[in-house]
């Protein structure tokens, strides 16, 4: 049975022309990998099908809320026996490599989750158990370019999927912290205040901004030092010298 790889994303539209081209493109019509795509707004109720809320503590940007997200990906589970691996595509996760790469390809069914906005609601990602990945020290607009290749990357480890057998065994492979190391974001939350048991930390409803802001800077603090301490070398680049001094 081939791999099966689902795309839950709010942009359908970008991935077409990239999953019928190439190596991936080939390998779908020969059915060594399936892959669906599916648009979360879906599982969004109301008229205007909405999926984020400002969130608890102020700031800038939007939320992606709980529910349209978990309804999403109970819905396309049960679309299928097999037990999928979900991931959610984020710059606040550990870097994927080709070990992640080689492990994937030998699954039986991957969920991959674009994520959007500021970020998802913290209760979403944990209630679902998702496994945060990035591909790289920088921030996109959403999540669909890093799926994308995340499909790539699996898709050409499947045997039959390259021309040649051992071709892929010849492949290669911003916020400062105390020390002006570079931090990760910290997680977020919006409405509803309570869900599935899981209530938003009392700080962010206190309307309190230092403490807020003292909290935020705490828990990227630890969720770098967890999930990246090959960071802490890794200081904030400067501005270049001309701009140091402007006149």
């Amino acid at each position: 049975m081939p791999l099966r790889i689902d795309i839950l994303t709010l942009f359908p539209e970008a991935f077409p022309a990239m999953l019928s081209s190439s190596i991936v493109g080939r390998a779908i019509s020969q059915g060594l990998v399936e892959v669906f795509v599916h648009d979360i707004r879906a599982w969004a109720t109301g008229g205007h099908r909405k999926v984020d809320d400002r969130p608890f503590g102020g700031g800038p940007g939007m939320v992606f809320m709980c529910e349209p997200l978990t309804a999403a990906v109970e819905a396309v589970e049960a679309m299928d026996p097999r037990q999928s691996l979900r991931i959610l595509l984020s710059p606040s996760g550990i870097p994927f490599t080709q070990s992640h790469a080689r492990a994937n390809a030998n699954a039986s069914r991957l969920l991959l989750i674009c994520g959007h906005y500021e970020g998802i609601d913290e209760r979403a990602i944990e209630e679902l158990a998702l496994q945060e990945f990035s591909i790289g020290d920088f921030v996109l607009s959403g999540g669909e370019i890093p799926a994308l290749a995340i499909v790539d990357a699996v898709t050409r480890l499947i045997p039959g999927a390259l021309g040649h057998q051992e071709s892929a065994a010849q492949d290669s492979f911003s916020i400062a912290g105390p020390s002006g190391e570079l931090l990760l974001d910290c997680p977020h939350y919006t409405r509803p205040r309570e869900w599935r048991g899981r209530t938003v930390p009392d700080v962010l409803l206190s309307g309190d901004h230092e403490a807020i802001a003292a909290w935020r800077r705490e828990e990227s603090i630890q969720r770098t030092h967890q999930r990246r301490p090959d960071l802490a070398s890794e200081a904030l680049p400067g501005p270049p010298s001309h701009e140091r001094n402007p006149s």
